[in-house]
């Protein structure tokens, strides 16, 4: 059995249904209840409340660990989760942290993590890291405006980074979970190009096949609309790099391709498959 935390989100999803496709015994793990495919149980727990996993956990080979936004915050503890897992018997984890730890180590949320990243290397467990930079579906935080007046509002228009298709994150996890060669590994996930905000904004109006236009936002205005949804320190940190990426954090990695064997998909790919979202 492999569970699944973060179950009904942008890779969490594709990775429950992926593993569920190779035919194996998924439990989907989710703060609410929720549609899952065919065949794969579904528990509701709260990461930030370990004990509530147990039921999920108990019985599991495997754990793949995402955790919530309210888990990066100042005062929570999720090398508690690891700590639950083990107890329950579960012998390989696969952590989702971020590339932060490598390339900006010294921020508060990166430190945390990074001392997560710790907590499971001295577990005793099996583990792998993934260390994906920014996310392909942070787009649809345009949906909406998109969709009511075909306009992108997004700060640093012309600075970008090689963003990541969280398919490609859950299939490195699926390889992870699966496949002991990956054990001990951490791998850094990007897409196969840097692309800046306007350049998405651009992908999506090609993937619509009309026109989108883009409206610059400063830093305090982007920052008032991430805070809604994470932890104002998360978000000044996510800033930090969209505003001024450095040279690691321009860099195009070759994990995916290492692990998957083919390219990692474009902003464009994503862009046309997920384009309902857009109309």
């Amino acid at each position: 059995m492999i569970v699944v935390t973060g179950a009904t989100g942008n890779v969490g999803r594709p990775l429950t249904q992926a593993l569920a496709e190779a035919g194996r015994k998924v439990t989907a793990v989710s703060r609410h209840a929720a549609a899952v495919p065919d065949g794969v149980r579904h528990v509701v727990a709260d990461l930030a409340e370990p004990v509530s996993l147990e039921p999920a956990l108990t019985g599991a080979d495997a754990l793949f660990l995402l955790l919530s936004g309210d888990l990066h915050a100042a005062g929570a503890n999720p090398a508690d989760i690891i700590g639950q897992a083990a107890a329950c018997g579960v012998r390989r984890v696969v952590l989702l942290s971020t590339l932060g730890v490598a390339t900006r180590p010294f921020g508060a949320t990166r430190i945390a993590m990074r001392a997560l990243e710790d907590v499971l290397r001295e577990s005793g467990l099996e583990w792998a890291i993934l260390r994906p930079g920014g996310f392909a579906s942070n787009a649809l935080w345009w949906a909406e405006s998109i969709r009511a007046e075909q306009v992108v509002a997004a700060p640093f228009g012309d600075v970008g980074v090689p963003i990541i298709d969280p398919a490609d994150i859950a299939e490195v996890a699926a390889a992870c979970l699966l496949d002991d060669r990956h054990t001990g590994s951490v791998y850094e996930l990007t897409g196969p190009a840097v692309i800046t905000p306007r350049g998405q904004a651009q992908a999506i109006a090609a993937a619509l096949g009309s026109p989108v236009r883009f409206h610059e936002l400063t830093r305090d205005e982007a920052k008032a609309g991430m805070a809604r949804s994470m932890p104002a320190e998360l978000a000044d940190d996510t800033l930090d790099i969209l505003g001024a990426p450095n040279p690691a954090e321009l860099r195009v990695s070759p994990d995916v391709q290492r692990v998957l064997g083919r390219a990692p998909r474009s902003f464009a790919d994503w862009a046309a498959r997920n384009i309902a979202a857009f109309r």
